[in-house]
């Protein structure tokens, strides 16, 4: 029978390769990451990055958005998917904080909001440089949480805590890690010989051993 994996130790060289790594939506303040988290999910971070700064030039704040209606959203979030639900979202936000500085920034928080899940909130928390209270697990997680062997499920809530029962609190930033290696890495395709993670990686002993 194989040794079971301490993956304390084994997701060290993932935290240390991307420690402090930046998540690839391009905001300037708390205020902008809430909007962008919120418009990216089902749509990739190019092009919420792409669509955000005629966006923020006319809704600059929580105050001017506050004043909006969903409608007056829509031109600046074509292409973008459920663009409606999310217009309405972001205005019931505005006007239920009213301005940046209202922002909460805790978990149970940040998940009463409308259009912000676990996965949401955990992005928000880690990007204003508050203590982890979960992990991320976006899509790129579930894929590679599963070929490393930290799970067997594919549920996102069933898989954050398997995560967060096999690392401590202090390694839970390996959610944003295991993105950016799904994102460069592990993709559906992955590149074995350049993963950090290979010689734990029951997907990529799998491979060798066919």
């Amino acid at each position: 029978m194989p040794a079971k994996t301490d993956w304390t130790i084994a997701i060290r060289p993932l935290l240390k390769k991307y420690k402090g790594k930046r998540h690839p939506l391009e905001y300037k303040n708390v205020y902008q990451l809430v909007v962008m988290v919120i418009l990216s999910a089902q749509s990739t971070d190019d092009y919420i990055n792409k669509v955000a700064p005629a966006f923020f030039k006319t809704f600059r704040d929580m105050q001017v958005l506050a004043k909006s209606t969903p409608e007056g959203l829509y031109p600046y979030l074509k292409g973008i998917r459920n663009f409606a639900h999310k217009a309405k979202w972001l205005v019931e936000i505005a006007q239920k904080l009213k301005k940046d500085s209202n922002i909460p920034l805790t978990l149970e928080a940040l998940t009463d909001l409308p259009g912000i899940g676990r996965k949401s909130a955990n992005v928000i928390l880690r990007e204003a440089g508050k203590p982890p209270e979960g992990i991320i697990v976006d899509l790129h997680v579930v894929r590679v949480a599963e070929r490393l062997g930290l799970t067997s499920n594919t549920d996102p809530k069933k898989i954050e805590q398997d995560l967060m029962e096999k690392l401590p609190e202090s390694q839970w930033d390996a959610g944003m890690a295991l993105s950016f290696l799904g994102r460069e890495i592990c993709r559906p395709k992955p590149l074995h010989d350049i993963c950090p993670m290979k010689s734990v990686c029951a997907y990529y002993k799998k491979a060798k051993a066919t």
